[in-house]
Parts: structure tokens; sequence; C-alpha cells
């Protein structure tokens, strides 16, 4: 039998003949009645169903004590002394929430119950999870899932290797894709079965712990690279007669490719800035072979031309070029003999305020298996700036992509000229942060060389 609204204007549904029976009319209201019966038992069986799994956990946990082990370093759920992994359960369904807990718990972890997405927020910057169990749908919006993408996006915002598993009762694939795209690492439907919830808890759990010891490890190896580095730079630079150093050495990551020297030998003082195509560990790597190398050849006061000459051929089979500035000063006669491997030339700032940049022709070192690098002699006189860099300093962007320019630094080095080595040094360094806004794209060295009155 089906009812079908009276054509004839009638108030009532009519009815329908089926076979010889005759059927009395059905008011209107008790079909919408037997329709929402139907609809709250459906309610009720899943509702019914949730908690017939949550006891039977709850019975399994009274039944058998926990004990956990440790598994490759791992959490596995069943014995050890370890921290257990914390779970934060998201949901703004308390029967939801509690189902889970216990499902949870039968296997091992530790967990934390919220119902909403600002309280979501407010555990995680409180305390550190090893995963979120995430609903999709709360008060907001009850279907589309786009409250819990949205609180997904800030979750990553926050932390992005934390793992995320999110949970809906109105999934599709769009709503899946999109979820995966915002960095969500599974996709669970409700109602789920449990098995696979705690695979998929166990193995992003592992996952994640796993990461983050490798993190730690790579942590701890960095930090060593980052101490080892510095031992190789001067901690103090040596002050000749008549001479005042100072020097800025600004790395664009935590280790970089720059180098720079001061070493006094035989009655001189031998000064380099050296630097690697590149930076980041790759161009640390090749400084500090450069830095073995170079070393003894300062400490013996060997000629600038023959110190790049025998770095050239040191350096020739790395792949990587290498960019360098070395001289001798003289500190009693103020003579200074230098040779250049394609590093940008130095600016010498005359007491007059005359400028001139000491070239000479030479490759990077690494470009060619021979190379006949040439000296050139300088004389300096008192209240003298000698200004050595790198092109961290004047490649140094701003927002509009400028560049802060060799011509930038020349008009500084020359109104300053009056100021001391670390004066001039922190007028520069000042111009050049301020115009990059902190912000370096590269390494960054600068030495400052100021000749006393």
């Amino acid at each position: 039998m089906f009812l079908q609204p009276s054509a004839f204007g009638h108030s009532h549904p009519t009815f329908v003949q089926l076979g010889s029976h005759d059927f009395q009319p059905l008011p209107i209201w008790t079909f919408e009645f037997n329709c929402l019966r139907h609809l709250l038992n459906g309610m009720l069986r899943a509702f019914s169903l949730t908690m017939q799994s949550a006891m039977h956990l709850l019975a399994d946990e009274i039944r058998a004590p926990w004990t956990h082990r440790e598994v490759s370093g791992e959490w596995d759920s069943r014995t050890s002394t370890a921290h257990p992994p914390r779970v934060l359960i998201a949901d703004d369904q308390a029967t939801v929430c509690e189902a889970l807990r216990l499902l949870l718990k039968s296997d091992g972890y530790e967990t934390e119950l919220v119902s909403g997405p600002a309280s979501l927020l407010d555990s995680l910057e409180r305390r550190d999870f090893d995963l979120v169990l995430l609903d999709l749908n709360y008060t907001r919006d009850t279907t589309s899932g786009r409250e819990g993408l949205d609180l997904l996006t800030r979750i990553r915002a926050m932390d992005q290797n934390l793992p995320v598993v999110v949970m809906t009762a109105w999934s599709n694939v769009d709503l899946a894709v999109e979820a995966m795209r915002r960095g969500a690492c599974d996709f669970v439907q409700k109602p789920w079965d449990n098995k696979q919830v705690l695979a998929s808890v166990r193995h992003h759990v592992e996952r994640h712990r796993a990461q983050r010891r490798e993190r730690s490890y790579l942590s701890a190896e960095l930090n060593d690279a980052i101490e080892t580095q510095r031992r190789f730079l001067p901690e103090q630079l040596p002050q000749p007669s008549g001479c005042d150093i100072a020097v800025a050495y600004l790395p664009a990551r935590l280790i970089g490719g720059d180098y720079f020297d001061v070493v006094e030998a035989d009655q001189q003082t031998a000064i380099c800035v050296a630097d690697v195509a590149g930076k980041g560990l790759p161009a640390a790597l090749l400084m500090a072979n450069l830095q073995a190398a170079l070393k003894p050849q300062m400490q013996r006061a060997i000629s600038p031309a023959g110190v790049c000459r025998d770095l050239n051929l040191h350096v020739r089979h790395s792949g990587k070029f290498i960019s360098l500035f070395h001289a001798l000063l003289d500190a009693e006669s103020r003579r200074l003999v230098y040779s250049n491997a394609g590093h940008l030339p130095p600016l010498l700032v005359h007491a007059d305020g005359s400028c001139e940049r000491l070239l000479s022709e030479g490759a990077v070192l690494g470009a060619f298996a021979t190379w006949n690098y040439e000296e050139r002699e300088v004389q300096l006189e008192p209240g003298s700036r000698l200004v050595l860099y790198t092109d961290g300093m004047v490649e140094a962007s701003n927002a509009s992509g400028q560049d802060f320019g060799e011509e930038r630094l020349r008009e500084l080095a020359i109104a300053n000229r009056q100021q001391t080595a670390e004066q001039l040094k922190q007028t520069i360094l000042s111009a050049v942060m301020d115009h990059c806004g902190s912000q370096l794209q590269d390494d960054a060295t600068l030495l400052v060389i100021a000749l006393k009155d």
C-alpha cells in the first residue's frame, strides 16, 4: 500500500485498493510519526552499537591487567616502563570520546578528551602529544567538515610533525582528499572498526616517535657541527701594532660556507676572507677542508700567490668553487701584499676620503687545474680603513628584491672613515640588517682593519 493525496480536494489522504481488500484512510500525521519512529530506532541502534563496543572494552580492562614492553625503542602497547604515548581525542559527543578513550586505553595509551576547537588548541599549547584523533564536525558546522578542516590547518601551523587522524560520519571522497591535503595522516569513517583505529594509531605513533628520535639525533649532530665550525674561527683577533681589527660573521643558516682568519707570523700578519659557493652543511664541510689546508700556510707566512696556487690544487676535485682574498700585512712598514682568487675586491678607504678596490687577476679556486695567481702591493697610510667582505653583505636584499650593493657599502665606509674598526663594522652591519629586515639570503662576513693615526 502507498499513500496518495486526493485529486478531488479531500483534506485527508485517499486509499488504494489492493486485491479485494479496502483499507481505511491513514492520517498524514500518523505517517510522519511512523517515519520519525523508524529514524529514532536507527539512531538508538547506532548508539547501542557504540555503547556495546565500549562495554566490551571495559570488560576486557577488568579481566586482564595491562603490561608494556619496549620494542626497538618504541612503545608497544603491552609491557614497559617507558612513558606511554599520549593521544588527544577531540569530539563534541561525550559518548564517542569515552568509547575511543576505552579503546585506546586497552592498547596502553594515555588520552586527553576535549569537546571543541578552543579546548583542543589550548591542550596542544600546554602539553606534548604523540597523535590527535580529530572529529571534523562540531556545533558550528555539522555536515561539511569545514570547521574540522580549518582546525586541522591551525594544528599544522602549530606543529608540522604531529600526526592527526581525522574522523567523521559524513565522509566523501572530496572531504578525505582535502583532509589529507591539509596534513591529515589518515581518515577514519564513523562508525569505526576498532582494529582499524588501533592499527592506524599504532602505526602513526610509532612513526612519529621514530622521526622524533631521528630529529633529536640530527639536532645533536648539528650542534656538534656548529661548535666545531666555531672552533675553526679565531676566538680573538690579533691586534698588530698600529692597527685595529674587527670582524662580523653571520651564517645564513646555523652553519655556513664563509671563512676568515687573521694570524700573526714572522713579523707579519696573514689575513684571509673566503667564500664557498653555496651555503649550509655542504659549504661548511668544504670550508672545514679548506681551513685545514690554509692554516699552516698562514702560520708560515707563505706568499699570497703561493697560497692561492696550493689551495687551487687542493680543492680542484671538490666540484665546488671557493673565492679567496689573502694578504700579508707588514704593520711596521704598512705594506700590504695580496692575491685575489675571484673574491669581491676589498675597499681601501684613504684618510682623504678617496677609495680604491683591491683587484688582481685570479680565478676562483677549483675552477681550473692550474692558474698562475699574481701578487699586488699597496701602501697603507695612517687613518686608512680596509674593508673586506663576502657577497652575503652586498647581496642582502629588501622586500622589493633590491640588493644592498657595493656602492652603498663604499659610501658608508667613506662617510664613516673616522670611526674605529669596531664602530665602522657596527655601522655597516646595522645598515645591511636594516636593509634586509635581518633576513640574510647568504652567509655574510665583514672584516674591518683601521690604521691608527
